[in-house]
């Protein structure tokens, strides 16, 4: 993960590796059961392939937001939930996965969705070749719930590949930066100002723009505060007259 995890997700459980271990690194642990937020967490370079693994005896789970051997439909807050409880039943841990679920339900309960019909970018990574926000993965849940309208919406994946000349067409109202270790949210600020197409943007030009933490940009228990934090945001943001 990127980032320290919430106060109230501190866990005791020992970490393997400050980034994805090596097959031989998980398997010194003897674990029953693996889970993994991104399918590419089973690989040759990873944890193993999942055909292996099970032949080993492990059973293993991907989130089914990340799954891409089989196309998952259109995530929402519902569905996510749904997959908390489903963790809770698989770790004997329901009352723990609904005392989360419904804090969470009460928090997003109170997100007030913007009502000036504003256009939204959600610029994840890339350079040259800008990722974005798709129509049907958590950029595209968390911005429903803001009340934005994803220039990116009719794109049927989460994610996608984009063109800054297509961004500069929708030209649109937010630009929601993902802030990465990797790929911060204010070196994306500096590219879009300093690239002479995007430094044409309204929203570059008046520095519209929402941040959240890369963890909190896949599906998972931190979008519905990112989601609250960024209607804060938001709530600051806004336009001449």
């Amino acid at each position: 993960q990127d980032g320290p995890l919430p106060h109230d997700l501190d866990t005791d459980l020992p970490m393997l590796s400050e980034k994805l271990p090596s097959q031989e690194v998980v398997l010194e642990t003897e674990p029953d059961f693996i889970f993994g937020g991104w399918e590419s967490n089973f690989g040759a370079d990873g944890a193993g392939e999942r055909a292996l693994l099970h032949q080993l005896g492990i059973a293993t789970y991907v989130a089914p937001a990340a799954c891409r051997s089989v196309t998952p439909g259109k995530l929402t807050f519902g569905t996510l939930f749904d997959d908390m409880r489903e963790m809770g039943a698989i770790f004997d841990a329901e009352i723990a996965a609904d005392i989360l679920i419904g804090g969470q339900q009460s928090m997003l309960d109170r997100i007030e969705p913007d009502t000036r019909g504003l256009t939204a970018l959600w610029y994840s990574s890339g350079t040259k070749t800008p990722y974005v926000g798709a129509g049907t993965n958590a950029p595209a849940m968390m911005m429903e719930a803001l009340g934005l309208d994803n220039i990116f919406a009719n794109v049927a994946d989460g994610w996608t590949s984009a063109s800054w000349e297509a961004i500069v067409d929708a030209n649109p109202d937010i630009i929601i930066l993902v802030d990465a270790a990797w790929n911060s949210a204010e070196q994306k600020k500096k590219l879009l100002a300093e690239n002479p197409i995007t430094s044409q943007l309204d929203a570059v030009q008046n520095e519209r723009y929402l941040t959240l933490p890369f963890p909190a940009s896949e599906a998972g228990v931190r979008n519905v505060q990112a989601t609250s934090d960024m209607a804060r945001q938001l709530a600051w943001i806004s336009f001449p007259e």
